[in-house]
């Protein structure tokens, strides 16, 4: 694997008010750009917004004429191989979708945030062949975020 230095702060979460999991940043981000890397990409920024159902369906309206909700939309600023974006979640979807699927909160909020990184290097979820995929490709990333922490503590034993 090839190292390309991404400064950390080219990743940013937006989550005011939201519960999210008591992760450090710099193991998520860490392993958004181990990710990126592994399909020869390259983070050069990624912002991810934590909003309600309401402003998710709003943006949802507005932007690509749906009316549904959702639980996260990726809006793609990528020049093929240097991906930024802007992604969107529901804090109430990931609530309800950890409930609905009998995952663990941490499990489902790193489910989101690969989900949307995969959409911007370019895995599509519109048909269940590519659903099945994503959703593979997100099983992996989630048991490689598992790796780096544990990593993380055996250095730290040391």
């Amino acid at each position: 694997m090839r190292l390309i230095f991404v400064p950390m702060n080219r990743i940013t979460f937006h989550s005011e008010g939201y519960r999210v999991p008591r992760l450090k940043k710099h193991d998520l981000k860490r392993w958004l750009i181990e990710i990126a890397q592994n399909h020869d990409k390259q983070i050069v920024r990624l912002a991810y917004n934590f909003c309600t159902d309401t402003e998710l369906l709003k943006i949802n309206q507005e932007f690509l004429r749906h009316d549904t909700l959702t639980d996260i939309i990726t809006f793609d600023y990528s020049n093929q191989h240097l991906l930024e974006g802007e992604i969107f979640i529901s804090h109430e979807r990931l609530v309800e979708n950890a409930n609905y699927f009998q995952q663990e909160f941490t499990h489902e909020f790193l489910r989101i945030l690969v989900h949307g990184l995969l959409h911007l290097i370019g895995f599509q979820d519109k048909t269940k062949k590519l659903k099945e995929e994503m959703r593979q490709k997100e099983n992996e990333a989630i048991q490689h975020f598992f790796t780096i922490l544990a990593e993380n503590k055996s250095v730290k034993k040391r």
